[in-house]
């Protein structure tokens, strides 16, 4: 019998799963984290406060790679996805099954859970996907003078009840085969009939254009943010794309002449040199700035290690971890004055929107009748 190996984020079942699995056609059960902790005789947690974040993917690493037997059931860590040797390997001798478990379900088991719930933190990405949360009643307020300073005050909950951790700009991507920058200006300018037929977005299911049309629903009001993305509807080259990467790429090709990305996935992209002509703009920098988003973290109010997750929260937002943080995975570190991964230094600074990310969260429901509306799927 092949192996398999059940990836997904924190949380996701993918142990709860894996037993179920082993135990129904009788064969061995793998945990990689469990492996970690054996192998350092300590808890993650503890492995994560002695060393760091990072030193954890490594090891995750290596006890993947050294993973040879067959007629097991693997349950991977969350971090095992960022490894492209540990999903190489997995491909290699087991059938790999990614388990989708979608945030509000994640959400509703910690509602439910109550006291038994064994999670400290909840973190995510996306302030919408953490207002929802504290909407629910998961988090606990956080007194901590570090998150205070370290964190500006837009990048939080109000209430304290979660945390911006890395910051995520969301801009104007074009071909340099078909424009210049000299041809951009705004988001709303993309609703612009001379653009009929150039513009590529992804769909309007996912959280980050959702937030977009949030923060253009506060700026603007309902009526005239569904002016500008109506507009852009009638531009579109093509249908939507499911995510980012596809949408860079069909502007790359020439399918399209310009779309709306999260910056980091252009980073990721710019590796490979068949996608050089693409190339950056930052949007509304004569006015309210470019829209930023955040990944962030707030303590579980059931949380049994409360103390121990606010110096994680607090760790996490010091220049060393946001630098971490920056060259790991080429998002902006809220923490001002840290530095930025060399591959986006190029793209220079930036004016950025300062509205408070909680009204992206607020404002999602506005923001789906609007896409629906306008027939943005």
């Amino acid at each position: 019998m092949i192996n398999i190996s059940f990836i997904g984020m924190a949380a996701c079942g993918k142990s709860t799963i894996g037993k179920a699995v082993a135990n129904k056609i009788g064969v061995s059960f793998v945990d990689t984290d469990l492996l970690i902790e054996q192998k350092h005789k300590a808890t993650l947690e503890e492995i994560k406060n002695k060393y760091d974040y990072k030193f954890v993917r490594d090891e995750e690493e290596i006890v993947i790679l050294g993973l040879t037997s067959s007629n097991r059931i693997i349950s991977t860590g969350g971090s095992a996805v960022y490894s492209a040797k540990s999903m190489q390997h997995l491909k290699k001798f087991s059938k790999v099954i990614y388990i989708n478990t979608p945030l509000e379900i994640i959400m509703e088991r910690i509602d439910i859970e109550g006291n038994d719930s064994m999670a400290d933190i909840f973190m995510t990405v996306d302030a919408g996907v953490l207002w929802q949360a504290a909407e629910r009643d998961i988090f606990s307020k956080v007194d901590s003078e570090i998150l205070e300073r370290n964190v500006p005050s837009y990048l939080k909950d109000p209430e304290n009840k979660w945390f911006g951790l890395s910051k995520r700009a969301r801009t104007i991507v074009f071909s340099s085969d078909q424009f210049t920058s000299d041809d951009f200006s705004t988001y709303e300018d993309l609703a612009d009939p001379k653009w009929k037929g150039k513009l590529c977005l992804r769909t309007s299911k996912k959280v980050y254009n959702r937030s977009l049309i949030a923060s253009m629903i506060d700026e603007y009001g309902f009526d005239q943010a569904k002016e500008v993305v109506s507009g852009w509807i009638s531009n579109l080259a093509t249908e939507v794309f499911s995510n980012d990467t596809n949408a860079l790429k069909a502007v790359s090709s020439g399918q399209c002449g310009m779309t709306i990305v999260n910056t980091y996935y252009l980073a990721r992209l710019l590796d490979d040199p068949q996608y050089d002509n693409l190339n950056l703009f930052w949007a509304n920098q004569n006015d309210r700035g470019v829209h930023v988003n955040i990944s962030g973290a707030g303590i579980v109010k059931t949380s049994k290690n409360k103390e121990n997750a606010i110096s994680l929260l607090e760790y996490l937002s010091s220049d060393r971890a946001q630098n971490f943080y920056a060259s790991a995975n080429k998002e902006y570190p809220v923490l001002i004055g840290a530095k930025v991964h060399e591959s986006i230094q190029e793209w220079g600074d930036f004016n950025e929107d300062n509205i408070n990310v909680s009204k992206l969260g607020s404002l999602q429901k506005q923001a789906v009748l609007l896409a629906q509306e306008v027939g943005y799927k």
